[in-house]
């Protein structure tokens, strides 16, 4: 048994101060509030949830920094793509697992306690399937276990290199799958994960870009009542493709044919007209937005005031982990809308409410809800996912309650974070994760050897 006592928590139903949890076998089996700290007790700062990254594609921290070099044509989202597949031409498992354990390790100390792993790296460099179908799935689930971060894998189903089943590229190769192949991976997948009392399994078809309507109606039943996750409109040359293709934009064409429900997360989602955006809203889904990368990438803003006031759901992710931070990813969401709209605090609900905390609660119920886990937040019986603040870092001085979130948010960032406990288990103390040293020697020893 373990018990946590904190000088301030941002319990299920609201802030509490003096705030004392019993944990135990990883969940939290009892809450007192204003109580001193007691003999046993542990003392810290500021609790609270911790948050699931919605979006990774881990083996891309590896590249981080690599596409930042103006090239002699127009730079986008396809010319970053075709750095991407360099880069990704020369990994092994070994790299794959380096570079994940890096990147989970970094999300851990970034306020992250949970990672949706859209994971759409199969074949070997050739592009062959390994003898082993889950070879690489199986390099994702030994960082999962090295670093102790919570996940929900979702393998990917790749097969073509354009709409309507156009031939993919080469730099695609290590991608690609048959719909039997891809059946066997999920099988590999859930075996794999039947240890592990709460992983959960979802599918991933990668995007209109990448299945045929065929396709996607074969794997959705793989899904097997977990989520599933789909790349919609990061670009304007995708809707533009996809019109030409289907006559519909591709979000459109999603709600349309495929039974789009609570289920569901949409990745980026970003270019939406009106009649999208609020039957997005009403279709219980989750918008799987990634706004540094978006902002990296140059792919446009998604309308947030709109789809919030609809009573749209979001979650926040990572996606090309080009930076790992947990307030970062909030923060971009709100100073996206208020660059496009010359304006400020747009993603408050009412006149006098917290942008952070908003967003914070948003973050936590949509990334529950689009990861198939528990709906987060600290309450008995809750896994014991908790995210201590340093109240002495110069940003979070003398605030209390939501001030704390927006400090965090958009004041002091990562520095913010200086304890994590993921299902009871201390992995990250003093900023740092428990086996931080370890992770980061052999991801140096892996890039040393890819990039030198």
């Amino acid at each position: 048994m373990l018990r946590l006592w904190f000088e301030e928590a941002l319990l299920a139903d609201g802030w509490a101060r003096d705030v004392s949890f019993t944990i135990e076998e990883g969940r939290i089996t009892g809450i007192e509030r204003d109580v001193a700290r007691g003999p046993g007790d542990e003392a810290h700062q500021v609790a609270v949830p911790g948050l699931c990254n919605v979006h990774s594609h881990t083996f891309q921290r590896g590249m981080a920094g690599l596409a930042e070099r103006r090239g002699p044509a127009h730079d986008d989202f396809w010319t970053w793509r075709e750095v991407m597949y360099r880069f990704l031409d020369r990994l092994t498992p070994e790299d794959v697992e380096a570079i994940t354990a890096q990147a989970f390790a970094e999300m851990l100390q970034a306020g992250f306690t949970r990672v949706g792993e859209f994971h759409y790296l199969h074949n070997d460099v050739e592009g062959r399937p390994y003898a082993n179908p889950g070879e690489l799935t199986d390099s994702i689930i030994a960082a999962r276990d090295a670093t102790g971060i919570g996940i929900t894998l979702l393998p990917v189903f790749y097969a073509h290199g354009g709409f309507g089943g156009a031939p993919a590229k080469s730099g695609q190769r290590r991608f690609l799958s048959n719909p039997d192949q891809f059946a066997r991976l999920v099988e590999h997948a859930r075996a794999s994960l039947k240890g592990s009392p709460d992983a959960v399994l979802g599918i991933a078809p990668h995007s209109l870009r990448a299945v045929t309507p065929e396709e996607l109606a074969a794997i959705l039943p793989l899904a097997n009542g977990g989520p599933t996750h789909i790349h919609a409109a990061e670009q304007t040359g995708e809707v533009a493709d996809c019109v030409g293709w289907s006559g519909a934009r591709p979000v459109r064409w999603l709600l349309d044919h495929v039974p789009v429900d609570a289920a569901w997360c949409l990745i980026h989602a970003t270019h939406l007209d009106e009649a999208e955006t609020a039957d997005l809203a009403r279709s219980g889904a989750v918008a799987g937005l990634c706004p540094i990368t978006e902002a990296n990438l140059g792919d446009g803003v998604f309308p947030a005031g709109r789809y919030l006031d609809l009573g749209g759901r979001f979650a926040v992710g990572t996606d090309s982990n080009i930076l790992i931070d947990a307030g970062g990813e909030m923060r971009a969401l709100e100073y996206s809308q208020r660059l496009q709209a010359r304006s400020r605090n747009l993603l408050a609900p009412r006149e006098g409410a917290s942008v952070g905390a908003a967003l914070f609660a948003g973050a936590l119920a949509g990334g529950a809800q689009a990861l198939g886990a528990p709906a987060g937040g600290l309450r008995v019986d809750a896994s014991a996912d908790i995210v201590e603040l340093d109240g002495e870092h110069p940003a979070l001085l003398e605030r209390r309650g939501d001030n704390l979130l927006d400090a965090w948010i958009f004041t002091a960032g990562r520095e913010a974070v200086s304890s994590v406990w993921r299902a009871g288990e201390l992995v990250v103390a003093d900023g740092e994760h428990r086996n931080a040293g370890p992770i980061r020697e052999r991801y140096r020893a892996t890039l040393t050897r890819l990039l030198a």
